[in-house]
């Protein structure tokens, strides 16, 4: 037997006999795909609890907005904390927490009842996702097996995405708005038990206390970035974006000075002086940076441009999910096949250049020109993002898998928050001048048109005439205008990561042994016995 195979079949052992570390993997996806649903499950149910609950605008805009501020900002905090006191124990208490907010969010009367659930799920969440990651990082410690269970991890993940809205739209014809939260129930009930007898413990190395201070602080600062962020993206430049954006950006960097003195910091920042790992992080903001905000543009190009339904603009959305989870399944053969620097490089490209392709977008309808550029759209950010996820996760030690895990969740969260505020950024600049001045309307109403092609829209209904035709065709024509400035500056954008991506290794190291103990449950017993990587 070879020295490789040996090294192999001694990675396979340490993470579990047979097809065990696959059944553990099943479960991870299943937990993964619940997060993912309930993330987006809600914006359809939105009209409905506004007619029942009668919520203010600023109380319907934390009902959606709290489940991501939350999640995104306790990240951080979980993933290091699962690294201490176990990652399978941090996970099943997210189960078991977001069971209980699912049912507190279904059963909620009132407005602010049903923001606290919402947080609460979003606290479930940030303890699921990291540990998912970083548990797989353990159970596979070779790297060819790590690269196919990204990939399945990856694709499911573009599963629960696209699945919400339906799913949701499904339930809210069927039932009342609050059995889109009551669906997560009898699959917590299911993951909990199924969980403990199957998911491995594993743990970092315990040097030091725990830096709960540090843990605050990062949970803190996120916080005010993400919601500074988000404000940015709505168009809100007032002290409510400001302050929290200031203080979040102060905390952080207090944080990541905290941590360069502190014997047994709470991250690893050392992480970052390795190019694999830093390239990593910064190719998955980039990436969601380009192109979060313009899914959202997108969307309301084809519901308010070409006057689709939401059900029709979710057909037409669907190729981009169905061509991001092949990339996810093709994913490991393409990273063995062309390595990490080639692969995420020549993803970044080929979404270039589908959003390029995508110019050619236009006040009528174009399936074809669609279904090619979602399709490229969808398989090269998976590609791109696959590639970025796997060389990150294998470069971070063993022993730093949640925190490394969390980082890059992290950065998914920062890079999408960004995108909307910067693209939407530029999306206002090409799209209001257009309608500073449009002849035969009142000032007034080119002003507000200039605020939204929505609102453009409404203003023109309520002047009727020809003077509202001449309205809306000049918003029409304006946002359409704005639209392919955003997508050459997102292709840009992508152009740049393409550039960052050159940093990365050239091949894939698949020699790299697993250094943390891992304990996997006997095959026929309930009870677990450690096992010695």
């Amino acid at each position: 037997m070879s020295g490789t195979t040996t090294a192999a079949v001694l990675r396979r052992r340490a993470a579990g006999a047979g097809a065990n570390r696959w059944v553990v993997l099943v479960v991870l996806c299943a937990s993964l795909l619940l997060v993912a649903v309930d993330a987006t499950v809600l914006h359809v149910a939105v009209p409905a609890v506004t007619e029942d609950l009668r919520p203010g605008a600023i109380e319907l805009l934390w009902i959606v907005d709290i489940y991501p501020l939350v999640c995104a900002s306790l990240l951080i905090l979980f993933g290091t904390l699962g690294d201490r006191v176990g990652r399978r124990r941090i996970l099943l208490l997210g189960y078991a927490l977001f069971g209980v907010a699912s049912a507190m969010a279904a059963l909620a009367d009132t407005a602010q009842v049903l923001i606290v659930a919402r947080a609460l799920l979003g606290v479930g969440g940030a303890m699921i996702m990291p540990a998912t990651l970083s548990i797989l990082r353990q159970v596979f410690p070779d790297r060819r097996e790590r690269a196919l269970a990204i990939g399945i991890w990856s694709a499911v993940a573009a599963v629960g995405a696209a699945v919400g809205p339906l799913l949701g739209g499904f339930l809210l014809e069927h039932f009342w708005w609050g059995s889109v939260f009551l669906v997560n129930i009898p699959l917590m009930l299911v993951s909990l038990p199924v969980g403990r007898m199957l998911l491995p413990e594993s743990k970092g190395t315990a040097d030091g206390p725990w830096d709960v201070a540090g843990a605050l602080m990062a949970a803190a600062g996120l916080f005010g970035v993400v919601l500074g962020v988000k404000r940015l993206g709505g168009g809100e430049l007032d002290g409510g974006t400001a302050v929290p954006l200031l203080l979040g950006a102060a905390l952080l960097i207090l944080f990541v000075r905290r941590q360069r003195r502190r014997e047994h910091p709470l991250v690893d920042l050392g992480m970052f002086a390795r190019p694999a790992f830093s390239t990593s992080v910064g190719c998955i903001v980039l990436a969601m940076l380009a192109l979060v905000g313009l899914e959202l543009i997108a969307a309301q190009y084809l519901q308010l441009v070409l006057g689709l339904s939401p059900l029709e603009t979710g057909l037409r959305l669907l190729p981009l999910t169905i061509a991001a989870m092949s990339a996810g399944l093709a994913g490991a053969r393409m990273l063995r096949r062309f390595g990490p620097r080639t692969m995420v490089c020549s993803g970044f490209c080929l979404t270039a250049f589908a959003v390029v392709l995508l110019t050619a977008m236009g006040g009528t309808d174009n399936p074809a020109l669609m279904l090619s550029g979602f399709v490229l759209l969808g398989f090269g950010l998976e590609t791109t993002l696959f590639g970025a996820y796997e060389s990150m996760l294998s470069e971070a030690p063993p022993d730093q898998a949640g925190g490394a895990a969390a980082i890059g969740e992290t950065s998914y969260q920062l890079g999408a928050g960004i995108g909307i505020a910067l693209l939407g950024s530029v999306m206002n600049a090409a799209y209001a001048p257009g309608l500073a001045s449009v002849p035969g309307v009142p000032a007034s109403a080119s002003a507000a048109a200039g605020h939204s092609l929505g609102e453009a829209y409404e203003v023109a209904g309520r002047l009727g005439g020809t003077a509202g035709e001449t309205l809306r065709e000049v918003a029409r024509n304006c946002f359409v205008h704005g639209l392919h400035v955003t997508l050459l500056v997102s292709a840009g954008l992508l152009l740049l990561g393409a550039v960052m991506a050159l940093r990365l290794p050239r091949t894939m190291n698949c020699e790299q042994l697993a250094a943390a103990p891992v304990e996997v449950p006997a095959p026929r017993e309930v009870a677990e016995s450690p096992v010695s990587a």
